[in-house]
């Protein structure tokens, strides 16, 4: 199914004009709610804490959580305390709560749980975005929170978005739910305070490149070995074709391939190999959900995010913008006896 919905949406197909209604009526209903926030007639709330959104108009990865990760060492290394809050896609919790070391992919979702595995930072997970920020808030000592997806939540006031676009696929037939992949119009790229394309070779016009760093394989397993050069592929994310060829850009033999659908819940009934000798090698948000599986001779790739200098400055410099601002209408709030 996901792969006949990816020809509609990014290979022209011509079933989309017959869906072309059901955009129009996707785009009145989406409309009506942001005007519902723009008049005042939805309550927007505003957190004590600058917030920092990442994310996208097109359904499925785009690149958001290696940025999300960028952005929590660069503020990091520059004196700030960042905090993640995110919905937790895929995860059957209902109320908010916070991640830890020990969570896994089905209680907070699996990008929830990459993203602390790799930095543990204080994160939250849940449904309602405003009382996820606020258990963060009570329990960490966080002075930014940063937005994980997002974007179309306009009940959560955000001080800085950051738009993530993936280079290849851009924004598809670059039409609306369901005749394309558009949760808003184009027109929205020109609203946000940054765009990054996710595997563009250098910044342009009005829009940042981000490369993927792709690091040593790592072992899933502690029986597997010298790490392997023939591989079976797999992957469950937005776009598993960028990790396979990822993967042969890297000097990998893919033998095989195998692809699932975004935060595909794994079970080890996935993995039966036509080759048992074939080493399966996986994203690092696949291996977080296959950690107690107990598959034999398997690997993940670790990725970071890569930006240009003057990207860091920019988002940094907008950073220090804000904070100063809600410094002083803090303060003006002391003065008048708020």
């Amino acid at each position: 199914m996901d792969a006949f919905v990816n020809r509609i949406w990014y290979q022209n197909h011509w079933l989309k004009w017959l869906l072309w209604p059901l955009s129009w009526l996707f785009a009145l209903i989406s409309g009506a709610r942001r005007l519902l926030f723009r008049f005042g007639l939805k309550p927007i709330e505003h957190l004590p804490v600058p917030v920092l959104l990442v994310g996208n108009i097109t359904v499925g990865g785009s690149g958001k959580t290696p940025m999300v990760i960028y952005l929590i060492e660069l503020l990091r290394q520059h004196g700030y305390r960042p905090g993640v809050i995110s919905r937790g896609y895929g995860s059957q919790q209902q109320h908010p709560r916070l991640v830890t070391a020990a969570s896994t992919a089905s209680d907070v979702g699996d990008e929830p749980a990459m993203i602390v595995s790799r930095t543990q930072v204080p994160m939250a997970v849940g449904q309602d975005r405003i009382a996820t920020a606020k258990l963060l808030l009570a329990e960490h000592d966080v002075d930014i929170i940063i937005s994980d997806d997002g974007l179309q939540h306009y009940r959560l006031a955000r001080d800085i978005e950051l738009l993530v676009v993936d280079a290849k696929r851009q924004l598809g037939n670059g039409m609306l739910l369901p005749a394309g992949p558009l949760r808003e119009g184009r027109w929205r790229l020109n609203t946000v305070d940054f765009v990054v394309e996710n595997g563009a070779q250098q910044d342009a016009a009005q829009r940042f490149a981000m490369q993927l760093k792709a690091g040593e394989l790592q072992p899933l397993t502690t029986t597997a070995a010298i790490p392997p050069q023939s591989v079976k592929a797999v992957a469950g994310i937005g776009n598993p074709q960028r990790f396979f060829d990822t993967l042969t850009q890297l000097g990998y033999d893919v033998a095989e391939t195998q692809a699932f659908a975004d935060h595909h819940p794994y079970v080890a009934a996935d993995f039966v190999r036509s080759d048992t000798q074939l080493p399966l090698v996986m994203t690092e948000k696949d291996a977080i959900k296959c950690r107690n599986l107990r598959i034999e001779n398997s690997w993940y790739l670790p990725v970071d995010a890569c930006l240009s200098d003057q990207f860091s400055a920019q988002l940094l410099a907008k950073v220090a913008s804000v904070v100063a601002k809600k410094r002083i209408a803090k303060n003006e709030g002391r003065t008048n006896g708020v």
